[in-house]
């Protein structure tokens, strides 16, 4: 997975000290906003030209600067609702030269939050950390934002009395910034060692109980997990062999816990370990491997009647994935289209490498995949496309007739679903 990031002469995009709306976290207000391309031009001249873009990018700069000066307030409330504005901005939109100039300032609010704050604070305060890496990218900036952050991480990780809220969310974050910034290997397993420390207290015992853990421990723990498969993804092929030999035979320890997420988890782990084994080996045995697949089937087909059914669908899907996984090696890839592009996910390291950026950036996934430097380097995409003026009109076109025609199928499948629950009518008429 490449490490470096490509510098651009990208522009930060600029808004009023008021919640982001959906409109502004839509593409086509984000293409008025950002100088990525020439649809810029296109969607300003189309709204007014370009006064209406440089009044846009002045509006939305104003409004960033608000939230900055914003983290520091004595209200906990305002500083809460500037983090998340912040949070907003950095997941839909590409600034990386407005936030390069403030990363200090923006680095030291969120310490300040971590350390001062409380519960949701710190959880918005440790996501914004996350999402400021991935827009300053892998390079000496991002590693100066973990240099700071990393202790305070590892401090409320460790810290049983913290808010299990903050705890949840750093849990989560230390993993994808770990990831973006670490170059030594050694940094990366101390990380590792962290998120063990947690995620092996949910295992079940050698005689099969679970320990007993309420459902947001378990949450942190799945976390926990899922930040060290990710870091997996880049060890080193030595390492690996160590964590296969040490952790291989307690991962499906896992499986028995009553959390479905953490069972999720563990079993989409448990395929990534064979995956990187197999890329290794490609004869690579398990010791326990029947015993293992046969839970791995039980799980593909679980009728545990104690279980809620949507924990079961959730599950027998996601496991007869991973059963084929461990037993043949296959992947059930899928394809992301974003733009005029589209990238393919082919196997359980790129599932949880996409899986963890998009946990951050959310809607604004496909946004990125089209503009952000790093994350394109990341999935090896190439630099970003530029699209015409008239490609990005027949685009526009294409989407608003498919909205018509979802909004009228919409409107006739209610019609005629309205029809059939009402109960006035006969059923023979049907």
């Amino acid at each position: 997975m490449p490490r470096t990031k490509k510098k651009s002469s990208r522009k930060g995009q600029h808004g009023n000290v008021l919640p982001f709306s959906d409109e502004d976290a839509s593409i086509e207000t984000l293409s008025h906003c950002s100088s990525f391309s020439d649809t810029a031009s296109l969607a300003a001249a189309e709204e007014g030209g370009e006064s209406s873009e440089d009044t846009a990018q002045e509006d939305f700069q104003y409004k960033l600067k608000g939230f900055i000066d914003s983290t520091v307030d004595k209200s906990a409330k305002t500083r809460q609702g500037a983090l998340d504005g912040l949070k907003t901005a950095m997941a839909t939109r590409i600034l990386y030269e407005f936030i390069s100039e403030r990363r200090m300032t923006i680095t030291d609010s969120i310490e300040r939050c971590l350390k001062k704050g409380k519960g949701e604070e710190q959880r918005a305060a440790a996501s914004l950390a996350c999402l400021l890496c991935i827009q300053l990218g892998s390079g000496i900036e991002s590693e100066e934002v973990l240099k700071t952050l990393k202790p305070i991480f590892k401090n409320i990780l460790a810290d049983g009395s913290a808010n299990i809220q903050a705890r949840q969310a750093v849990a989560t974050s230390l993993g994808l910034c770990t990831l973006i910034t670490e170059d030594d290997i050694m940094d990366v397993h101390a990380t590792m060692e962290c998120f063990e420390n947690l995620f092996t207290r949910s295992c079940a015992k050698v005689d099969g109980t679970c320990p007993s853990i309420n459902p947001q421990t378990s949450q942190l723990h799945t976390n926990a997990l899922l930040s060290w498969a990710l870091l997996l993804t880049i060890c080193t092929a030595n390492q690996i062999k160590d964590i296969l030999r040490k952790y291989l035979p307690k991962l499906p320890r896992l499986l028995e816990s009553d959390d479905v997420n953490m069972r999720i988890a563990a079993g989409e782990t448990i395929a990534l370990l064979f995956e990187l084994a197999r890329d290794m080996d490609s004869e690579f045995e398990f010791d326990q491997w029947e015993e293992l697949c046969t839970k791995l089937n039980a799980l593909a087909t679980d009728c545990n009647k104690h279980r809620a059914k949507t924990d079961k669908r959730k599950q027998r899907s996601v496991f007869r994935d991973v059963l084929k996984g461990v037993e043949e090696g296959d992947f059930q890839s899928e394809t992301i289209r974003f733009g005029t592009e589209r990238m393919t996910i082919d196997s359980w390291v790129r599932k949880r490498t996409y899986d963890a950026f998009r946990e951050f950036v959310g809607s604004g996934m496909n946004y990125h995949l089209q503009a952000n430097e790093f994350i394109r380097d990341v999935f090896e995409l190439g630099p970003p496309i530029l699209v015409d003026s008239a490609t990005m009109k027949a685009m526009k076109i294409s989407r608003f007739e498919r909205h018509l025609h979802n909004s009228a199928a919409f409107k006739a499948r209610t019609k005629a679903r309205s029809k059939f629950r009402d109960k006035r009518v006969d059923v023979g008429e049907f």
